[in-house]
């Protein structure tokens, strides 16, 4: 039996390591990043600026249009703002400007503060300004996105930009403004000053120096928590909503290039022609084109839970103001960097066989008046498998979708089934993360090519999109239209089990708004005792069939001595045994598979609905399962566990799973009957190494997961003590024996023989 447990757990080992050499065969290696396209990512930066992202698109594909309207002189009025006066400065040697639409304040008119520049005309960062949505990995104070310019002497740091709403702006702090100082840390630079904020802690109060027009003062700001972006720069990665000329006459840019000799949309700094709290307006100049991009930020419903507010309505324009007619049209790049947090443990549910990632691409098409998803995997496009590009196809909407937040681009158009772009791609932005590991946090977007389009002398074109950059909450993209009344709502996607995971949903959110005072934990538990009640007659008869099955332990035992090379004999005295005392053996397994679709959606919903992201067991001030969403993380282990510790379990020790599988070999150790054999014993410890090697696979699964397997075992543990005796050992039951052995024997008569010796006693 020893030998037979080794050889057990060696080949379970030999099994795992197998599948992580399969999965590493089958991702391959990373695809090399065309030089072309390199060159161009790394950008033009000034020293100060590394951490900046050179605003340029990387991948290769194609590009999709948006709808069109028909080509239209300008108006006298609006050519003459189009025209540059005498002195103005060129728009290639404008100084890099920055920009903020809406705000930060929870309590304010806008769900979003939005950062803009006009190097490209580019979005930036994109923060959500609700409570609810706030950075789960970053736990420093914020003071705000100052995008801070090292001073030339040295003297401190130079703000840029200043957010509505940011603890920055509540302090007073303006654009332009020399900090010098901050929680009595001197600034002498933009790494002192990250450093010194790096050391602050929500809620904390600090003091900052700084110099205006020359003159010092002091200001006191109160730090938040960070919020969440859900567009944000990444590294060196470039901006998002990046424009150039895709077409020019009879010149169309290649995939691999990023654009025409002589164009410079992509890094040049753009014309701010007019901006407030609500929208910016930019414009450039190139061959005889001016192109306009404008973003224009929607204010929120005044109920802030529902209604549309997170989008940006998007336009984009082009117009001729050469003395000749152009064909054109202009590649456009989508929102990149959304979020990857948890990309160690968190489980994205893919809408094909394959598993999904962190960033994902997620396209609509219309097909016989309706919309029908399909997604592309940020590991898939990590691994350079693109697919053939989207072309002359009905969109619906382009997304970038991450586990609970995403990024989705639609176009405002009369027909919603017209085909508003000539070619569609996902593409991948920057280099592909170095470990296999991460390649589902690959950072990706999607790209359009409009239609082409001739353009009379000082005619022009343009297309108007919904850039929405927000939570997956169904009701907030349900009050988003992409036509014929379908909406963003497919973003939310549960899989097979979604017929479990929305009436859970509704339960739970029921407990939580009304019986647990805005505790998901305890609404987690309420929904265990829900369900276990009402499977309280299987799990009743469960618990009798392991009664019985106890009592019996002992007639088994003589069975299996009796007809010990006997199988047939000894199969069919068992059946009669069970027949006799109606004992099913298999009912002990009806509720495990009652139970596995509840834990397979309750596992959906935790993985999905973006209202258990940041929900406390406890408390939010207590680190520990702070929460549900995510492993419990009691302590970070990494500094002194072992590498491969780290990459199977992630660098947090987790205690819930702990607890549940502790609360599982309990279980099995009161309940289970005694072992009869060596068999048996020897199937009961691979049950145990079972239950050891299952902790392992769950170690990283959400806390709120956890707390329904510990809820329900020890509802099961208490049902199991509680539930009175229905057999009793003085009625236990005599052996049965065949009745082909009452006749023959393996002995002739000995069966009769030894009947009427056992009568005699």
């Amino acid at each position: 039996m020893d030998k037979r447990l080794i050889a057990f757990m060696l080949i379970s080992l030999a099994i795992l390591q197998g599948y992580f050499l399969l999965l590493s065969w089958w991702q391959g290696p990373p695809p090399e990043q065309p030089a072309a396209v390199a060159k161009v990512a790394e950008g033009e930066q000034k020293p100060d600026e590394k951490a900046e992202p050179a605003p340029v698109a990387d991948a290769a594909g194609e590009a999709a249009d948006a709808a069109t309207t028909p080509a239209t002189p300008i108006p006298a009025a609006v050519e003459a703002a189009a025209e540059p006066a005498d002195d103005e400065q060129p728009a290639t040697k404008l100084p890099e400007q920055w920009v903020t639409l809406g705000s930060a304040d929870p309590n304010g008119a806008y769900r979003l503060l939005v950062t803009l520049t006009n190097r490209g005309a580019a979005l930036a960062r994109a923060e959500l300004s609700s409570l609810q949505f706030r950075d789960l990995e970053d736990r420093t104070g914020y003071l705000g996105h100052l995008m801070p310019e090292g001073d030339i002497d040295g003297r401190g740091c130079r703000v840029r930009v200043v957010g509505a709403g940011t603890p920055a702006a509540l302090a007073g702090l303006q654009a332009g403004d020399l900090i010098v100082e901050i929680a009595g840390s001197k600034i002498d630079g933009r790494v002192r000053y990250e450093e010194a904020l790096a050391r602050t802690e929500p809620g904390q109060q600090i003091e900052i120096k700084i110099l205006r027009d020359n003159a010092p003062q002091t200001l006191n700001a109160t730090l938040i928590r960070r919020p969440l972006e859900v567009i944000r720069p990444e590294g060196a990665d470039p901006l998002s909503m990046l424009a150039t000329l895709a077409v020019f006459d009879k010149d169309e840019l290649k995939a691999e290039e990023a654009e025409f000799a002589g164009v410079e949309l992509l890094n040049a700094t753009w014309t701010v022609k007019s901006s407030d709290e609500s929208h910016v307006s930019f414009s450039h100049l190139a061959k005889g084109l001016e192109f306009i991009k404008t973003y224009r930020l929607v204010k929120a419903a005044e109920d802030l839970a529902e209604g549309p507010g997170y989008n940006l309505t998007f336009e984009i324009e082009i117009r001729n103001t050469d003395a000749a007619a152009h064909k054109v049209a202009y590649r456009l790049d989508g929102p990149n960097g959304l979020p990857d947090e948890g990309w160690w443990y968190a489980t994205k549910i893919g809408r094909d066989w394959g598993g999904a990632g962190m960033r994902d691409i997620v396209v609509t098409l219309w097909q016989n008046g309706r919309l029908y998803p399909s997604m592309v995997t940020c590991r898939a496009i990590a691994k350079g498998d693109l697919g053939s590009p989207w072309r002359d196809q009905p969109f619906g909407y382009l997304a970038v979708d991450a586990q609970y937040f995403s990024a989705a681009l639609f176009p405002l158009k009369p027909e919603p089934g017209s085909v508003w772009c000539e070619t569609a791609q996902p593409i991948r932005v920057g280099p592909v993360p170095d470990e296999k590991a991460q390649w589902n946090r690959t950072n990706t977007s999607f790209r359009l090519q409009s239609t082409t389009h001739e353009l009379a002398p000082q005619a022009g074109m343009k297309q108007v999109f919904t850039l929405f950059a927000g939570p997956k909450q169904r009701d907030v993209l349900e009050s988003y239209d992409v036509g014929n009344s379908y909406t963003l709502s497919d973003l939310v996607y549960f899989g097979w089990f979604g017929w479990v995971s929305r009436p859970m949903l509704r339960i739970l959110h029921f407990f939580h708004d009304y019986v647990t005072f805005g505790n998901y934990g305890l609404a987690i538990v309420l929904l265990t005792v829900l369900v276990r009640s009402g499977m309280f007659p299987l799990s009743r008869k469960q618990a009798v069939s392991a009664q019985k099955m106890q009592l019996l332990q002992p007639e088994l035992k003589k069975i299996q001595e009796k007809y010990k090379n006997n199988t047939e004999a000894k199969t069919k005295a068992t059946q009669e045994l069970f027949a006799k005392h109606n004992y099913n053996p298999l009912g002990g397994c009806l509720l495990v598979f009652i139970q596995l679709p509840i834990f397979v959606g309750l596992y959906r919903s935790l993985a999905v609905n973006v209202d258990l992201r940041q929900a406390p067991l406890i408390s939010e001030n207590v680190r520990w399962a702070s929460n549900l969403a995510a492993p419990d993380m009691l302590f970070r282990w990494s500094d002194y566990m072992p590498q491969f510790v780290i990459g199977y379990l992630g660098p947090y020790f987790n205690l819930l799973p702990v607890i549940t599988i502790a609360l599982f070999l309990w279980q099995q150790k009161m309940f289970m009957p005694p072992a009869t054999d060596e068999q048996t014993r020897m199937q009961m410890k691979i049950m145990q190494y079972m239950m050891v090697f299952m902790g392992v696979m769950f170690f990283k699964v959400p806390s709120g997961l956890c707390i329904y397997f510990i809820s329900s075992s020890l509802w099961g543990i208490a049902e199991r003590k509680l539930l009175p005796k229905t057999m009793k050992p003085a009625t236990a039951p005599a052996a049965v024996e065949s009745k082909s052995d009452y006749n023959s024997g393996a002995n002739g008569s000995g069966g009769t023989r030894r009947n009427k010796q056992r009568d005699k006693r």
